[in-house]
């Protein structure tokens, strides 16, 4: 069992380290302003800021008892004993160990899959095809000519795997894609090579809490900062307002630029998927 002092200390500890994001996202939002990269990890993902600054140790670490612990960790999801509390998956309700069972088979699933990087990530581009729905014009202007993206869309070979990414096409790019990935077959497409996919683990820890821990959410979160980067350096957005260069993927150079930059997040995202299916598993053999 984790001491009250301990555990207060790596609550105290996971707040501050979180705070060095969720702090300047706060004041932002209060002075109105937009930010076309990191916005999207706290709107499309949709983890309140306070419920990323909290701390939980996950499944299997009991902890001692004590008034800050009956404020902190709700009685829905830990059991409280005469000293101590756990996290207790025999508290899920039916719906909700479908969802953790779901995403237990996707992210296993991702797992067994051979990586594909030949997406050049085109799917930005694919997005804004056309003109019809350019989602950051009021942030940033396209740093490319409207005529210009069209013809490079056209042009590439459009591979997207990613269901979230691809239903965000323009309806005109979506048959231009090799793959129709929609929500039923998200399991048997997703691939580890994929930048969302790898972002997305930060989305899969949020959903999995508080089974998993703080530590792992903050890691993912992380990886999911970095491929938002790459993500937005890749796409027709000009962005050196905002401190970024672009990777031009409408060159030779470029499109090897964004495949090594893939191959690292992908190496990097490894470790942190199989964690999150090592922990599922656990949580979900107890009924």
């Amino acid at each position: 069992m984790v001491a009250r002092a301990d555990w207060l200390q790596s609550a105290a500890d996971h707040r501050g380290r979180v705070r060095t994001w969720t702090q300047p996202a706060r004041e932002r939002k209060a002075r109105g302003e937009q930010h076309p990269v990191h916005d999207f990890l706290h709107t499309y993902y949709r983890l309140s800021l306070g419920k990323l600054e909290r701390w939980h140790p996950g499944f299997g670490v009991a902890l001692e008892d004590c008034a800050e612990a009956r404020r902190l960790f709700s009685a829905r999801t830990y059991r409280f004993n005469s000293r101590s509390l756990t996290a207790d998956p025999s508290l899920l309700a039916p719906k909700a160990r479908q969802r953790l069972e779901f995403t237990f088979r996707l992210l296993r699933n991702t797992q067994t899959r051979s990586p594909n990087f030949a997406c050049h990530g085109m799917h930005e581009w694919a997005m804004v095809y056309r003109g019809t729905a350019v989602r950051h014009r009021a942030t940033v202007p396209l740093r490319i000519p409207q005529e210009e993206i069209d013809l490079l869309v056209e042009s590439r070979s459009l591979c997207c795997t990613h269901f979230d990414a691809f239903r965000f096409f323009a309806t005109e790019a979506q048959p231009l894609n090799r793959l129709q990935p929609d929500l039923w077959n998200r399991e048997d497409n997703e691939q580890p090579g994929c930048i969302h996919a790898n972002m997305d683990l930060y989305k899969w820890a949020a959903k999995s809490l508080p089974w998993v821990s703080s530590d792992l959410l903050w890691d993912c979160f992380e990886l999911a900062l970095e491929a938002r980067e790459v993500d937005m350096r890749a796409s027709p957005y000009e962005l050196s307002s905002f401190g970024y260069q672009p990777i031009r993927v409408e060159t030779a150079g470029g499109r090897e630029e964004y495949e090594n930059a893939q191959r690292l997040l992908c190496e990097r995202a490894k470790p942190l998927r199989k964690q999150l299916v090592s922990q599922l598993a656990r949580v979900l053999a107890v009924r």
